[in-house]
């Protein structure tokens, strides 16, 4: 058992697994819980969060509006350095947890609680996610992961539904409607249920926040997004707050089916897994964003940015955001940035969205020389030597092979 009065700060969503670990952590060790609720952006689902935490043996619920913050601290960094995991996941659930981790222990120190708790699972990337960055901000705290425990036993979904069922918890979540889910201002991510088999197709009743494919506009939209410095500020010409912006183009693309994306990831722990996600307005503004870098960004930095994206991808999803190489890495895509100004005009149609126009005062692009017609700019001949110098390893190399098979 606990010692009297010893606290701890639970990451508390109100989802299926925090609802029932509150509970258990006071049944099972005597811990006085404060339970802590970040809002990011997830609609109606902190509604009586606070009534049902304290019914449920927390001492005190906790509930901080971190919207504005993550967007302009976490999202735009993300976006700036235009990474994205594998192809396909545009990072919503990863680039979350290190912000309610940092206020978590933010409000560990606040109670003097001596220890700090989340709900992750021992097979998924958010266990590394909370505790990389517990130790980061506040090694001194005791870390509880009640999913490591050997004596929680509510290590499946449908166990976890009897005991809140027995408890008298209340949850949306039934045997039959199981689908675990995260849910922010960037994307919605759906795993587990049917999922599980790669081999079966979402349904269409999956969407939360986007129309299935079959069921959006037979006429295309169009937005138009303005960009400072990397950084988006107007849609449509007129200056957005960042969270209304993020919101409105959620509901824009989530009408035509935008940023739904299906993919098997690998997992940091080692595994494969499977996730269907939401993140239209997230892909809208990553398609922007890099349409107007194909205008502003020279070559060789560029490539080199490519590299760099992959990577602060990585560090994102294996949850290195408190780590010196993402500080150092946002100090290069800073740099990049400068320059990055201007408009991107978008066209959503059919779960697409695609460039319909970019414009930039810092455009590289000019169209004397990139136009098929020869002039004084650019004189042809020129490219003889540089072809020849170019190639020089290639002709050597190519010499010495047909000399080979003479042999």
């Amino acid at each position: 058992m606990a010692k009297k009065n010893e606290k701890v700060v639970l990451a508390y969503s109100g989802g299926l697994d925090t609802s029932v670990i509150l509970p258990w952590l006071k049944e099972t060790y005597g811990y006085d819980v404060v339970a802590f609720a970040a809002e990011l952006g997830q609609g109606d689902e902190l509604a009586g969060i606070k009534k049902k935490a304290l019914a449920s043996g927390a001492v005190k619920c906790v509930v901080k509006d971190l919207r504005r913050e993550f967007v302009e601290e976490y999202l735009w960094r993300l976006l700036k350095a235009g990474a994205v995991y594998e192809n396909g996941y545009l990072l919503g659930t990863s680039i979350a947890r290190p912000l309610i981790a940092k206020h978590q222990v933010d409000v560990a120190h606040a109670e003097k609680a001596m220890g700090v708790a989340h709900g992750a699972t021992g097979k998924g990337n958010d266990q590394v996610r909370f505790e990389v960055t517990y130790m980061a901000l506040d090694p001194s705290l005791k870390i509880i992961a009640p999913w490591k425990d050997p004596k929680f036993t509510l290590t499946s979904r449908e166990a976890a539904v009897d005991y809140a069922r027995k408890h008298k918890i209340p949850i949306e979540q039934s045997k039959k409607k199981i689908y675990s889910r995260d849910r922010n201002l960037w994307h919605i991510s759906h795993e587990g249920a049917d999922l599980e088999d790669p081999a079966n197709e979402p349904k269409d009743d999956l969407f939360v926040i986007s129309n299935p494919v079959a069921r959006t506009p037979n006429r295309p939209a169009y937005v138009t997004i303005g960009f400072e410095e990397g950084i988006p500020v107007k849609l449509d010409g007129r200056a957005a707050n960042p969270v209304r912006l993020v919101e409105t183009l959620n509901e824009i693309g989530g009408k035509h089916a935008v940023g739904q994306v299906d993919i098997v990831e690998n997992r940091l722990v080692g595994m494969k897994s499977r996730g269907v996600y939401e993140t239209p307005g997230g892909a809208i503004l990553m398609t922007a964003h890099n349409a107007l870098e194909t205008l502003t960004l020279e070559r060789e930095t560029m490539h080199y940015k490519q590299q760099v994206a992959l990577k602060y991808a990585e560090l994102v999803y294996y949850g290195l955001w408190f780590s010196p190489l993402r500080e150092a890495l946002d100090a290069f895509i800073d740099a990049t940035q400068r320059n990055v100004t201007g408009e991107v005009r978008l066209k959503l149609f059919k779960g697409r969205c695609t460039p319909a126009g970019v414009a930039s005062p810092n455009s590289l692009y000019q169209m004397n020389l990139a136009s098929f017609k020869m002039g004084a700019e650019y004189d042809p001949t020129d490219a003889k030597g540089f072809i020849r110098l170019f190639g020089l390893p290639t002709r050597v190399a190519g010499a010495v092979s047909r000399r080979a098979q003479k042999d």
